[in-house]
């Protein structure tokens, strides 16, 4: 329970800080890690969180296991489901989505600053 309550807490507060960085006319990005035990709807949920509170850019990516320490790739995400993924959220008004099982946070960030 109190890591949940801790989880909440905290992506609230990032949710807070993307929203007053746009107020004060900033561009906004933030970006998802998919393939860590996710559901579509789920990310779907994330997307519309970030598009409530102004976010430009969102970004989707596939988890890689950077260590035998860290969590484990539930399943690799099939392209398809990014483009999934980019569609929707170009649909939900984002000013640029990049989705694909290679992207990172600042994939490509210097074409869209």
């Amino acid at each position: 329970m109190f890591v949940h309550v801790v989880a909440a807490f905290v992506y609230q507060r990032s949710l807070t800080v993307l929203n007053e960085s746009k107020k004060m006319g900033m561009r906004t990005k933030s970006g998802l890690m998919v393939g860590i035990g996710e559901k579509t709807e789920e990310v779907f949920e994330v997307m519309k969180d970030l598009k409530a509170h102004n976010v430009d850019i969102v970004t989707i990516g596939q988890y890689l296991q950077p260590t035998p320490k860290h969590a484990l790739v539930d399943r690799f995400v099939h392209p398809d489901e990014f483009a999934e993924y980019k569609r929707v959220g170009l649909e939900m008004g984002f000013k640029h989505v990049e989705s694909g099982p290679l992207v990172r946070s600042s994939y490509h960030a210097e074409r869209h600053a």
